[in-house]
């Protein structure tokens, strides 16, 4: 499972925008994210870090705690200040360890895969037993496609003894693959273990239930869901439970499953797909907020590349213009190649009627070795 949060708000696209000058004094610009000196002890490691910015213990705390409020809040402007914590090494090679997996960790955050991976196989070629580095980096070329490399990498965890995250890593690439029993065997036999924690627990489920939704078992695939929601709810599985509603026509529910989220740009994405289908009462506000989205983040460099995926969606199902929809889907799936960004450039080509871009769509897949049931009746 690829815990990646969409945006359309890039922090590294910041300061490329054209600058916004006030009128007045009185003009508010733009109100910033809450920082993290709201307590004492995220005051003092700020403290701590001014007063020794190459202290690495120091910066990894605090870049991880943004990046905690990036995932939770959707608001990558929180991720611009944890690279800022790392500021103090701009070279790679002279990074301590702990400094070059979270930069990396970063840059997959940021859809940077390809710098992702090159940080994280330097870190690997200094302490080739470090099993975070190896379980993301098969994540991240999980997320490009390139199954075989992931699976390297999950043999490596493997070699670790890592346990329940070996075992997942490569029950997951199974799925992908096709290999749907033996995948859903060994991603229930660590379900069942006793004392999990409930994270762990729900991120199984949440696998559990994108496996049962590729092989077209809905019934399956929304007890898993609703099980790890159960388990502890998080943002990428109510995003994904949401993008399970919708793809099976159950809008209205989707709505009620994204009711009471914060409205970040993955939530308001669908919120206005979802209401744009059955004329919700708030369609025509959220659809027009999203288009508001979208345009300011498109005047950052970029930044249509790097959330082609969202602008696609948007394009195809809320403003009804499939020949665009495709474009931003090819666009999409040229960085990065989740069964979700493989499905939307399917339907974003079966929509404009063009029978050579759903050719390609199963070239594609087979190119991959993705099994993935929903795109059979599309292709």
């Amino acid at each position: 499972m690829i815990r990646l949060l969409v945006s359309l708000l890039l922090a590294s696209g910041c300061a490329h925008a054209t600058p916004i000058v006030p009128s007045n004094d009185d003009e508010v610009v733009e109100t910033l994210p809450a920082v993290l000196g709201g307590r004492a002890e995220e005051r003092k490691l700020r403290r701590q870090l001014a007063a020794q910015p190459k202290d690495a213990a120091t910066a990894t705390a605090i870049a991880q705690r943004y990046l905690d409020q990036a995932r939770d809040q959707g608001d990558p402007r929180f991720v611009g200040m944890a690279l800022n914590a790392l500021q103090a090494w701009p070279n790679p090679d002279q990074a301590p360890d702990d400094v070059l997996l979270m930069q990396a960790t970063l840059q997959q955050y940021l859809h940077e895969f390809d710098a992702a991976a090159r940080l994280l196989e330097m870190l690997l070629r200094r302490q080739p037993r470090a099993p975070q580095a190896w379980l993301t980096l098969a994540t991240v070329r999980r997320v490009q496609g390139r199954y075989a490399e992931s699976d390297a990498a999950c043999r490596e965890l493997a070699g670790l003894a890592a346990g329940v995250y070996a075992a997942a890593c490569q029950a997951e690439n199974d799925a992908l693959r096709g290999n749907t029993e033996v995948a859903r065997s060994s991603l229930q036999r660590l379900i069942a273990a006793p004392r999990l924690p409930a994270q762990t627990h729900a991120w199984l489920l949440t696998t559990l239930a994108e496996l049962e939704e590729r092989a077209l078992d809905s019934a399956a695939a929304q007890a898993a869901y609703r099980a790890a929601l159960a388990a502890q709810a998080d943002r990428y599985t109510t995003l994904a439970y949401a993008d399970f509603l919708l793809f099976n026509g159950r809008d209205a529910q989707a709505l009620d499953a994204l009711k009471g989220e914060p409205r970040t740009d993955a939530v308001l994405l669908r919120l206005a797909i979802a209401g744009t289908r059955i004329k919700a009462p708030d369609a025509a506000r959220d659809s027009q907020e999203m288009r508001e989205r979208i345009a300011l983040a498109n005047q950052r460099p970029g930044a249509q590349t790097l959330h082609a995926r969202e602008q696609a969606m948007f394009a195809l199902w809320v403003e009804r213009e499939p020949a665009r929809a495709l474009v931003l889907a090819r666009t999409n799936v040229r960085m990065q190649r989740e069964p979700l960004d493989v499905l939307v450039l399917a339907h974003a080509a079966r929509a404009s009627g063009q029978a050579a871009a759903l050719r390609e769509v199963d070239r594609l897949r087979k190119e991959m070795g993705l099994h993935d049931r929903r795109l059979d009746s599309l292709l």
